[in-house]
């Protein structure tokens, strides 16, 4: 079974040291917090790496190729998102092409374009971080002299019970297609298992949650607003923001809010985007549901206790009917 992962990924005329100019890795051994740093990247990496030296003191300026930041995140979350960091002092600059890196006595230099104007631009830092993604894992590994296929992008290539053209041999977790998540592997690594043992394992690709372990956490399952627009879905949106949430309040943590997506026919859940204290764990209870279809008047009419980061969750639910009990 293949199960290699991945590694980071980088850019042209981006020559990473692990010393000043970092990938997550070396970014976890600088020797000192840096006054400043540059992230390349604003991606979960990139921001969860960033927000961490921000709140150790570092100037922090992400510096992202697309308009917006976290692709592929729901993009009101995303919005929101971005504000709140900002407020904690990140500095963002969006469709900006990186051009290179270059190392000087006291940091390094990034020199990007903006793809607005093709404007040139530099900006110097103590430190930069290359967060621009990852790839499989897969050098080295004689899969060219196994006859091993490959997708276009450098994934393994499996079918739907995880074997590769070749028999007996079998791949999982960020060698293949699909998010690049530890709890996405371990699932698929189950299921090969039972598999395997000539049972039916199953991984359900809908319901895999995703999580960016910032301050406020940001957790998603499902689809997004946006996919559902795309896909011509006629849907329904509840949402309930954590200022009237008492635990939330409470802490001093009242900043962001949930946002459910439901079948407007149906009711049933679709997906579900938090932004808020705890959300990496409330994003679960919306995964349960989904498993068992549930539709959002299902979740709404569950009994939650009172002072709980998850009576935001079911706010959202009743926001998806009649509206929320609180405001």
């Amino acid at each position: 079974m293949i199960a290699t992962g991945s590694e980071p990924s980088t850019l042209p005329g981006v020559t990473v040291d692990e010393e000043v100019v970092v990938t997550s890795t070396g970014a976890l051994t600088l020797k000192s917090i840096p006054k400043s740093m540059v992230v390349i990247g604003a991606g979960v990496i990139g921001l969860e790496m960033g927000s961490v030296y921000a709140r150790l003191g570092a100037e922090v300026t992400v510096v992202e190729y697309l308009d917006a930041i976290t692709p592929g995140m729901d993009a009101e979350v995303a919005k929101s998102f971005q504000k709140i960091l900002a407020k904690q002092g990140l500095k963002f600059v969006l469709g900006a092409a990186v051009q290179g890196t270059e190392r000087t006595e006291t940091g390094a230099k990034v020199s990007y374009k903006l793809r607005k104007d093709d404007s040139e631009h530099v900006i110097e830092a103590e430190a930069v971080l290359v967060a621009t993604g990852r790839r499989p894992y897969v050098a080295g590994l004689g899969l060219d002299a196994l006859g091993v296929e490959m997708e276009p992008r450098g994934q393994v290539k499996i079918d739907g019970h995880f074997a590769t053209n070749v028999k007996g041999l079998y791949a999982i977790g960020d060698a293949i297609i699909g998010p690049m998540l530890a709890h996405k592997a371990e699932d698929e690594g189950m299921a090969l298992a039972e598999i395997l043992a000539g049972k039916h394992g199953h991984v359900n690709y809908g319901v895999i949650p995703g999580v960016v372990y910032t301050t406020p956490e940001v957790a998603s399952v499902g689809q997004t607003e946006e996919q559902l627009k795309a896909a011509g879905r006629a849907y329904k949106v509840g949402k309930f923001s954590f200022m009237a949430n008492a635990r939330a309040k409470a802490v001093f943590q009242a900043d962001g809010f949930v946002k459910m997506l439901a079948d407007k026919e149906t009711d049933r859940i679709l997906g579900c985007h938090i932004i808020g204290p705890g959300a990496g764990d409330l994003i679960h209870e919306v995964c349960v549901a989904m498993e068992f279809g549930a539709s959002a008047q299902d979740l709404a009419l569950t009994c939650h206790a009172h002072p709980t980061y998850s009576e935001a969750v079911r706010e959202a639910a009743l926001a998806c009917g009649d509206g929320a009990i609180h405001a």
